[in-house]
């Protein structure tokens, strides 16, 4: 039994160096655009190295027993009976609560406290959910846009995202920034993020807004592109959005529908409508058919009758 011990020992100190080395090295995740990826990333990583060696351990004992221990072929009886190891139970459970303890204070609560430290932002962009869309806002520039595709970022930037929703609850994820918050009918709630990497959602498929929180029917294509664009390039992009909006065209920006351009089409309707009835000075403006029209070109002679008066037009094909 003891030699057995050992073995189990010796397996499980290999298996766990096997495993750390691969948490602390392994590729796992996707493209990190924004520090706080970065940041829950290592977080991450950090909660995966020290539940290697539990997670070690267990798998060690678990098959070192089945292959050590199964039996061979049919048992005549039960094995003898085992008893509790209480040194043993209780060292388990102050470790395993020792280590909890600890992934809560860091890097929960400690990591919590980091990413909302800086309340401070360079680009408030204001999110509202509606099955199933998304109306994008930027208030320090008054763009709006209805039913938007694309959302365009700066890089290096603090950007403070505020959502809400019209409806039901909806949920606004980025997985290349690693966040996501709710946007609940009837509240508020905001996150911040600082993008770094020049991206776009043609680079990436993982920068992009997606709707996490089944939401209806329509839920799996409740998204947006994210383009993440140089400061200059950024400035740029919006002073082109705001000459776009004044002239009520915004087919070149991609990103919905202008709040701006759309009054301007209910005013084009409204006047259109009024087109049926066109006023001259003092009264309205008739054509009266009913007299009648009488085009001869047999004889080139063409008579027009309207009313009592009769206006006679000769077109002499001689000239």
């Amino acid at each position: 039994m003891k030699k057995d011990l050992i073995i189990a020992v010796i397996l499980w100190f290999v298996f766990t160096a096997v495993g750390e080395y691969w948490a602390f090295n392994a590729n796992m995740f996707p493209i990190a655009a924004a520090e706080e990826a970065v940041f829950l990333d290592d977080a991450f990583r950090l909660l995966i190295i020290l539940a290697m060696p539990v997670f070690t351990l267990v798998l060690t004992f678990l098959f070192f027993s089945i292959l050590r221990y199964r039996s061979k072929g049919d048992p005549d009886s039960d094995g003898p009976p085992m008893r509790t190891n209480t040194p043993l139970a209780a060292g388990w459970l102050a470790i395993t609560t020792g280590l909890a303890i600890f992934v809560v204070i860091n890097p929960g609560l400690k990591g919590m406290a980091e990413l909302s430290a800086n309340p401070n932002a360079d680009l408030v962009i204001q999110v509202t959910g509606e099955q199933w869309h998304w109306d994008v806002s930027y208030p320090q520039y008054d763009l709006t846009y209805q039913r938007a595709t694309q959302i365009a970022l700066p890089a290096d930037a603090r950007v403070k995202f505020e959502l809400t929703s019209t409806d039901v609850i909806h949920s606004l994820w980025i997985p290349a920034f690693r966040l996501k918050m709710d946007a609940v009918p009837g509240r508020d709630t905001s996150f911040y993020v600082t993008p770094t990497e020049i991206v776009d959602t043609e680079m990436d498929s993982n920068v992009r807004v997606q709707c996490a929180e089944l939401c209806g029917t329509g839920h799996a294509r409740m998204q947006m592109a994210v383009r993440i664009m140089e400061p200059d390039e950024f400035e740029a992009w919006v002073a082109e959005a705001k000459a776009m909006t004044m002239s009520g065209d915004m087919e070149g920006m991609d990103m919905g529908s202008s709040s701006d351009s759309m009054d301007g089409m209910d005013n084009m309707d409204s006047e259109s409508d009024n087109m049926d009835g066109m006023d001259s000075g003092d009264g309205d403006m008739d054509m009266d058919t009913d007299s009648g029209m009488d085009m001869d070109s047999g004889d080139s002679d063409m008579d027009m009758d309207s009313g009592s008066d009769d206006m006679n037009m000769n077109s002499d094909s001689d000239g």
